[in-house]
């Protein structure tokens, strides 16, 4: 997943979905400083393009950014030259700065292999809070929410280009495997590649055990933007303790 073909074509196939990442961010910042007024510092893990830090960058006095992916990275960076943007690991990443704030958006924490490991990058994040700084982080679907076998399709027309996705998510054990399948059409031909993605389902419950381990007491709240809910938690407690669980 996400590499440069993939890239490439990311977000114009959400957008055509009817994704906003510029809606999705300016309500998590609205949620960020209702539980804590005045944060003026924001760290956003697996930041992907930098879509949602290109709005966060407008209502925080300063951002950063965390993503593995380089393809994505350096998209980021095109999209914003001035903010610090660091090449890292949700598992293991240490910035030696803390923040008011951390997001981890659209289940970028589910392509996380193991409970462990999800454990360990929330704990890395809320290492990186302040005492009571805000931990937002969105799921993919609960266990009991997955529909196997679930078919999903996209067509985007822009003035020089049109993106076609297909999409076939099935369950092995706690792992949802989506398959996809693309074409890309503009002046210069028509490219096809085709990409498997594997996110892990973590239940409600180890969600927030995590937090609970990170020193954050978290809450879930359901709906949202994307239909799958988000976690909001708060740094109660000491420095959190890596990959345990």
């Amino acid at each position: 997943m996400f590499g440069p073909e993939h890239a490439e074509v990311y977000e114009a196939a959400y957008r055509g979905r009817g994704k906003s990442w510029q809606a999705e961010a300016a309500d998590v910042a609205d949620r960020i400083l209702a539980v804590r007024p005045g944060a003026a510092r924001l760290l956003d893990v697996g930041c992907g393009t930098g879509a949602h830090l290109e709005t966060f960058a407008g209502r925080f006095a300063h951002v950063e950014g965390v993503e593995l992916a380089p393809p994505m990275l350096e998209l980021a960076r095109r999209r914003l030259p001035r903010v610090p943007l660091h090449a890292g690991d949700m598992r293991d990443f240490r910035l030696g700065v803390t923040f008011d704030a951390v997001t981890c958006l659209f289940t970028a924490i589910n392509f996380l292999g193991t409970l462990a490991e999800m454990r360990a990058a929330v704990a890395a994040m809320a290492a990186h809070l302040t005492p009571g700084g805000v931990l937002v982080l969105e799921p993919w679907w609960f266990p009991e929410q997955f529909i196997d076998g679930y078919v999903g399709g996209d067509l985007v027309r822009e003035p020089d280009r049109t993106v076609a996705r297909v999409s076939r998510s099935t369950r092995q054990g706690r792992v949802t495997r989506m398959e996809e399948r693309w074409l890309v059409g503009d002046a210069s031909g028509i490219r096809e590649f085709s990409q498997v993605g594997l996110l892990t389902m973590f239940t409600r419950e180890e969600y927030l055990e995590a937090f609970a381990a990170a020193g954050c007491e978290g809450s879930y709240e359901a709906g949202w933007l994307t239909g799958r809910g988000l976690f909001v938690a708060t740094r109660t407690g000491g420095y959190a303790t890596r990959g345990t669980g």
